[in-house]
């Protein structure tokens, strides 16, 4: 596994890693009626591009065949808005070094501080990499209730 910074190419795939993470990794914290919104969620190929493309730090874990395998993104206030990995490649610090390669893009950037809302399944790892629980926050997702995590990192 290596990281290397996000290309055009890539929207497709991720658009991929990110169904799959939810589908799979996501059913274990949530409903199959969570999962379900969650999962269909407006994020597309498209959307994924445009969000990418707007000068943010976005950051992709691939395969020894350059294939993406899990992605997180920074942007310029210190919010890292995503973290997704594929299913058969989480559990193997894939997820860890993508936030050590956010935190080391923030600290060059001058940011004395990284937050993000972790669903269940996402806030073990934003723990392990140093991030404090702020709060639990009720989110409805197409009139379906669900929750996440207010997490922050100071640097």
């Amino acid at each position: 596994m290596k990281l290397r910074t996000y290309r055009a190419g890539d929207a497709a795939r991720l658009e991929e890693i990110f169904r799959a993470a939810i589908l799979q990794l996501g059913s274990r914290d949530y409903t199959a009626e969570q999962v379900a919104v969650w999962s269909g969620a407006r994020v597309t190929a498209e959307r994924l591009h445009e969000m990418y493309s707007d000068g943010r730090a976005t950051f992709v874990a691939v395969d020894e065949t350059d294939t993406a395998i899990a992605f997180s993104d920074l942007e310029a206030d210190g919010h890292v808005d995503m973290l997704y990995c594929h299913p058969d490649h989480a559990g193997r610090g894939v997820a860890s070094a993508l936030l050590a390669a956010i935190e080391s893009a923030a600290r060059q950037a001058g940011m004395t501080r990284l937050h993000t809302e972790a669903s269940e399944t996402a806030r073990p790892v934003f723990a392990r990499a140093g991030y404090a629980t702020v709060l639990r926050r009720p989110l409805e997702i197409d009139g379906v209730a669900l929750h996440n995590w207010k997490m922050e990192k100071l640097l």
